[in-house]
């Protein structure tokens, strides 16, 4: 269970201010999708949340707890599934928890099975397809104990056949093993599939222009995406980004 607040937060990089003033919160076991141009600051913001920069003002809160410039407090995906070349299927899914000295070896074996990797257990990343790489690093990311995971593009690579079926997928093992998740996308489709709320960046420095309840009930299917209401709220969207990056 987590609970994400971020106050009021600003960072710069030499005279480029990137993040302006942001504010936004996740409640527990929340979906929430970020979407924004390119550019716009998303992966910053990313690396502030996990500890990686330390804001220039604001504070990040999980929990209650301030974790500016704290390292470990959250499980993060980056675009590539980052798996360890000479580490097995199964020795990368576990590597989150290992580190923090948890046994996961079960629990692993099982949601790899859920996720069509049985039989891949002791096969190394490069045996594997790029939906197959994809699937494992979420695993990871699911078996580690921090209780808010990030993730950053994670499809963003994937041939549209594949990248729709990672959605699906994800979903699935999401509604099965609950966690506060926020979603770095570029693709409005793929964040009203997925979210419960979406939140929309300006340019550059970014602050939130647009917030979105996504009301679509759970499990969702795919041709949601076809319906009347559906194609609205891509509508609505757009609009909001297409007005903040010709401004």
């Amino acid at each position: 269970m987590a609970k994400l607040s971020v106050d009021h937060l600003s960072k710069s990089f030499g005279g480029n201010e990137v993040l302006k003033n942001l504010s936004f919160h996740i409640d527990e076991d929340e979906f929430v999708a970020i979407l924004g141009p390119s550019g716009s600051g998303k992966s910053t913001l990313f690396h502030l949340i996990g500890g990686l920069y330390a804001p220039d003002s604001g504070e990040i809160q999980l929990d209650g707890k301030n974790i500016n410039s704290r390292k470990g407090s959250i499980s993060y995906m980056p675009q590539s599934p980052s798996l360890l070349p000479w580490r097995t299927t199964l020795d990368n899914v576990l590597l989150g928890a290992e580190l923090a000295g948890k046994k996961e070896r079960q629990a692993a074996l099982e949601m790899m099975d859920k996720a069509g990797l049985k039989g891949y257990e002791k096969a190394y990343p490069h045996q594997l397809s790029g939906g197959m790489k994809q699937r494992a690093a979420f695993i990871r990311s699911l078996l580690s104990p921090q209780p808010l995971i990030c993730l950053d593009e994670p499809f963003s690579a994937l041939d549209e056949f594949t990248r729709s079926e990672m959605q699906r997928w994800l979903l699935d093992i999401w509604q099965e093993n609950k966690r506060s998740i926020l979603f770095v996308t570029h693709n409005i489709e793929e964040a009203l599939f997925l979210a419960d709320r979406i939140l929309v960046l300006s340019e550059k420095p970014a602050t939130i222009e647009g917030e979105f309840h996504v009301n679509f009930p759970r499990p969702r299917e795919e041709d949601i995406t076809l319906t009347e209401e559906f194609l609205q709220c891509k509508k609505e969207i757009y609009n909001v980004l297409k007005m903040k990056t010709t401004e």
